[in-house]
């Protein structure tokens, strides 16, 4: 349940943010059982993988809703200066606690990523989104925004490493299709935003996620000035690389990790 007592009326949410993302960002025992509950995650394992084969020199690097801290604490270890920004401060003191046991040293920041104008231009080497964080914040015009701050604060030819989900990926199975049809139709009678899917998420009702279509996300990054450098499609269970990645990429991968710089 919402605690009323905590919540804004919906005109002083932050903006991308609606009432079960306000829930989620301030339920404490999701921090907590954060590492618990993904171990194991092979899109967690994938990620870290191709994060470390691109990101190999130390800069200075943002972490863009770093959740508990799993990348920004590596990162940190290796060498990087690490700002880590989330807008739960559940997880901002999940991230400190880890990273005092382990003895990194990074900034942790509670910001919205609508809302990086503290940040200075052109400021990090690196920059990463992942998870699908970019598809939790909600609204079009909110997610072109936070794009284009990661943007901004990256310096010329630095690089964002972002992952998305694909809409095309409800495609699979029997109740996917079945959701899928009846949300075009949804979105054709302008009831709905396309790519916007409820569901229950961690005991959560109603936490929604922007499920891509890829030239969706390619003319958004390319409209933040953006470069794509590399774009990873991603099978939807084994969270591999597909196989014949040029066949019908948009359709086949359950989600993307795609490298782009900034212009």
């Amino acid at each position: 349940m919402i605690n009323l007592h905590r919540v804004p009326p919906p005109w002083r949410l932050p903006e991308g943010v609606n009432l079960p993302l306000w829930e989620y960002l301030n339920t404490p025992r999701l921090a907590a059982e954060e590492d618990a509950y993904f171990a194991g995650h092979p899109l967690f394992e994938t990620d870290t993988r191709v994060l470390d084969e691109r990101f190999t020199v130390p800069g200075r690097l943002v972490d863009l809703g770093c959740g508990a801290g799993r990348h920004a604490i590596r990162f940190a270890a290796r060498g990087f200066e690490v700002v880590a920004i989330d807008l739960s401060q559940s997880m901002l003191e999940a991230v400190q606690r880890k990273a005092g046991e382990q003895g990194v040293s990074l900034l942790a920041l509670k910001a919205n990523l609508c809302d990086l104008g503290f940040l200075g231009e052109a400021t990090f080497d690196y920059a990463l989104c992942m998870f699908s964080t970019l598809g939790m914040i909600r609204g079009k015009p909110s997610r072109a925004k936070a794009l284009h701050d990661a943007r901004r604060i990256l310096r010329p030819g630095a690089e964002l490493a972002l992952h998305v989900h694909n809409l095309w990926l409800n495609l699979r199975d029997p109740q996917g299709r079945a959701w899928l049809i009846r949300h075009v139709l949804s979105a054709l009678s302008g009831r709905v935003e396309l790519g916007d899917r409820q569901m229950l998420y961690r005991g959560i009702p109603g936490m929604e996620v922007h499920l891509y279509r890829w030239p969706e996300l390619k003319r958004e990054l390319l409209g933040a000035g953006f470069r794509i450098e590399e774009v990873l499609p991603l099978d939807e269970v084994a969270a591999q690389p597909i196989s014949a990645p040029w066949l019908l990429p948009g359709i086949r991968a359950g989600g993307w990790i795609v490298f782009a710089s900034r212009r």
